[in-house]
């Protein structure tokens, strides 16, 4: 079954505590905050705050997608604020290693952010040590873009290597996911939308 993490990118912050229940509600699985610092992408949008103020609103699953740099002096916040799963592009901080550890020695789980112009090999000494990898299908820092195609590769060859390897991580789609272009996702192995 695939679950559905939608982007309170793409809410009416004047209206945010209906706007998370109205997706609680309708069944999303997931709550995705994007996290941009206007370093490691030229946007700026929410903190630690934000997830803090989201926490009592709903039960369903904080997921954080830092693109941020550096990335581990903002870890303990977005801990401390309440997020299920943080998750970070490791081309962002000097120890990634490091990070994943300090987020699995709480009850986060820990995932890696895959930009489109990084490749797969990038990332995969780190699939035996997360629970979730986020494929970039939109270049970083903007709601609204097209979907990149080419990423659909990306999905394949992830979802090939957690069958081979009986790695335990999710993987999810951020960027320009729709009617048709969800069903490519999932064909290809995708978990969460």
């Amino acid at each position: 079954m695939t679950k559905i993490a939608p982007s309170i990118l793409a809410a009416d912050l004047s209206k945010i505590n209906s706007e998370v229940i109205n997706v609680d509600k309708a069944g999303a699985e997931y709550i995705h905050i994007d996290v941009m610092d206007g370093h490691y992408v030229p946007n700026i949008t929410f903190g630690p705050n934000m997830v803090k103020t989201l926490r009592p609103i709903t039960k369903k699953i904080l997921d954080v997608h830092l693109m941020i740099t550096p990335v581990m002096p903002s870890i303990n916040a977005f801990i401390d604020a309440g997020a299920d799963i943080i998750s970070f592009h490791p081309e962002a901080d000097d120890n990634p290693n490091a990070i994943i550890q300090t987020i699995k020695n709480t009850n986060c789980k820990a995932g890696i952010a895959i930009h489109p112009d990084v490749e797969i090999q990038a990332i995969q000494d780190f699939l035996n040590d997360i629970d979730l990898v986020i494929v970039m299908t939109v270049m970083p820092g903007f709601g609204g873009q097209k979907f990149l195609d080419g990423q659909l590769s990306k999905i394949k060859k992830l979802n090939n290597m957690r069958k081979l390897t009986k790695a335990k991580f999710e993987i999810e789609i951020d960027g320009g996911i729709n009617e048709i272009t969800s069903k490519h996702c999932i064909a290809n192995g995708a978990d969460v939308l």
